[in-house]
């Protein structure tokens, strides 16, 4: 019969860490339970090991914890989430514990939150159209399931507007498109950001096929480094043992890099790039890589991760290493913003790069491809005459080129420019864009096969 043993040894308290002597009997990343002299008791987990000591991080905050009022037990398991299809509907808190006063839920199974790696070999080619109901994302940076697509927004732009505008609208274009599900975690935000999202979701009836979690600013920072991987943890069980179409709502991965910027900081790590660690990068694919579909499995789990960039920085650590991990990216503008355009998506930074598998003639519609290939470069050379004009002034233009400039008003207004509450289909997107390509003339249209624009460039 083996013996539990507690240890005693605490012997120094640092931020959200606790080091303890003398824990030969404990495991990496094994949950602790510290008690203190007043019968409470706080959760903890082991992130680094050696022959002297363990580093506990608390996910309870370590006010009130000294050297001399607390003792440490290993429980002998990471820690785990109870799953059941009851998940579904609620909300928890950063580490999965039941926020909503509904109770703990009945589990089925326990899963370890770290996950379980996906052999490569058994992934599944990402193929199928996830409808956002956003024409800029739809029509021109196409989100395929099973992908893992980021949002890099700035601050103060309405990436909070966009992440919710996404989780109510979205859905799968198939016959098994009721089977879906989103799984919404939120990281480091505000007390009233959080009831935005709550009210929101409720309000427009997605919470009722929603699992939310929700860490606030004020929570502990240790939390914060758990909450995307509860919140993965439970979309592999809806996706994998469910066969459920799952799209994970990740904001904001910022306040989570910098969580573990503090608690390395506070292992006294070696810092790498602006003060992150050197393992960001593996760190971040730890969360980013637990996407996709398994050969085998019915169900899928669609990213999509949404970060701020600090001072609208993309090649700041944390949208750099992003962008190298995911499969492309949206780019929010705050000249478009400024402009009273929402969402204010930057058209020629944003890409998909799995977009072209998972469009045309089987999942979209037959036009998708030309029409978006065509609006990139209309859009491009739009830039480029406005480049013009600011040297020249615009009265010297041609009559060619002044239309061109029209065409990139109306296209910002009419095809980016959409309601917080309008969901359009792929169909009326797509329409949308063929009405503005028809200002442009027919022979400049040099993207789409001459069939195609024959039959479309002068339809009703």
């Amino acid at each position: 019969m083996s013996v539990k043993m507690q240890y005693t040894g605490i012997r120094d308290v640092s931020g959200s860490l606790v080091i303890i002597e003398g824990m030969d009997g404990a495991a990496y990343d094994e949950i602790i339970d510290i008690t203190m002299s007043d019968g409470t008791h706080r959760t903890g987990r082991v992130i680094e090991l050696n022959e002297e000591f363990a580093i506990v991080q608390v996910f309870d905050g370590t006010e009130g914890v000294s050297l001399d009022n607390a003792s440490a037990l290993p429980v002998g398991k990471p820690l785990t989430m109870p799953l059941s299809a009851e998940i579904l509907g609620r909300r928890f808190d950063g580490i999965g514990r039941p926020a909503d006063g509904l109770g703990a839920v009945y589990p089925e199974t326990f899963s370890d939150i770290n996950g379980k790696p996906i052999n490569p070999v058994s992934r599944e080619y990402p193929r199928s159209f996830i409808q956002t109901g956003i024409s800029s994302i739809d029509g021109l940076a196409t989100l395929i399931k099973g992908q893992k697509l980021p949002v890099f927004s700035g601050n103060g732009l309405p990436h909070d507007a966009l992440a919710v505008q996404i989780a109510a609208q979205s859905n799968i274009t198939e016959k098994d498109g009721s089977n879906f599900a989103i799984v919404f975690a939120a990281m480091g935000v505000t007390h009233d950001v959080a009831n935005y999202f709550i009210t929101s979701l409720t309000e427009t009836g997605a919470i009722g096929h929603s699992v939310v979690f929700v860490n606030t600013s004020s929570d502990p920072v240790a939390e914060r480094i758990l909450t995307p991987r509860c919140a993965l943890t439970a979309a592999e069980y809806l996706a994998f043992e469910r066969n459920m179409h799952v799209l994970v709502i990740l904001t904001d991965m910022t306040a989570y890099a910098e969580a573990l910027r503090e608690i390395s900081s506070s292992k006294q790590e070696i810092p790498s790039r602006k003060g992150y660690p050197g393992y960001l990068y593996s760190d971040l694919a730890s969360i980013y890589e637990r996407a996709g579909m398994i050969k085998g499995c019915e169900g899928s789990i669609t990213q999509i991760p949404i970060l701020t960039m600090p001072n609208d920085d993309i090649t700041h650590p944390i949208p750099d290493l992003t962008g190298y991990i995911t499969e492309g990216q949206i780019v929010l503008s705050r000249e478009l913003f400024q402009k009273g355009i929402y969402p204010p998506v930057s058209v020629l930074p944003s890409l998909s790069r799995l977009m072209k598998d998972g469009i045309g003639e089987k999942y979209t519609r037959a036009d998708h491809p030309d029409v978006s290939n065509q609006l990139f470069s209309s859009y491009a050379a739009v830039q480029d005459i406005k480049s013009l004009a600011s040297v020249i002034g615009e009265d010297e233009l041609t009559e060619a080129d002044k239309r061109l400039l029209e065409f990139g008003e109306r296209f910002e207004r009419e095809f980016i420019n959409q309601g917080r509450d309008e969901d359009r289909g792929i169909g009326q997107t797509l329409d949308i864009a063929w009405e503005l390509l028809r200002m442009l003339p027919k022979d400049k249209l040099d993207r789409i096969s001459p069939e195609l624009l024959d039959k479309m460039y002068d339809a009703e």
